[in-house]
């Protein structure tokens, strides 16, 4: 989609054990998501609506797994980066199963907060809020 073509650094594919890992990561000046909420910002969701058609004909199986920077919020003890990790992940979910993406071909969705960073040795990098996408081995 050439009205995208500026966000093509945020999206990286890679082959994982699994399958093939598709991720869609933050950076200083592209955020997915609305600070600590799960609602998808208008660019980002035309990203993750390009990434459904294009995995709409396929047959295999999905897991999309949400991942967060180690930001916390504050004096919220109800709020935390698992929870929202998690509702980031399904949020992404919805919006691909509106895209044509069907309810049974997601196998797992999951939400690992910052338990696994892109960038190790900065836990507040941007780059480690991510939503990954697998396409799984059949």
């Amino acid at each position: 989609n050439p009205q995208l073509s500026q966000l093509k650094d945020q999206v990286k594919v890679s082959r994982e054990k699994d399958g093939i890992k598709i991720e869609i990561i933050d950076k200083a000046n592209f955020s997915m998501f609305t600070s600590g909420t799960a609602e998808i910002n208008g660019r980002s969701a035309k990203l993750v609506i390009e990434v459904a058609k294009a995995l709409k004909n396929s047959t295999n199986k999905l897991a999309v797994r949400g991942h967060t920077d180690s930001s916390g919020f504050g004096n919220n003890p109800m709020r935390n980066n698992w929870g929202l990790s998690a509702e980031r992940a399904d949020a992404t979910r919805q919006l691909m199963e509106s895209a044509g993406i069907s309810s049974k071909r997601f196998d797992r969705i999951e939400g690992v907060a910052d338990s696994d960073p892109k960038v190790a040795g900065n836990p507040n990098d941007p780059r480690n809020r991510r939503i990954s996408i697998t396409v799984l081995d059949p």
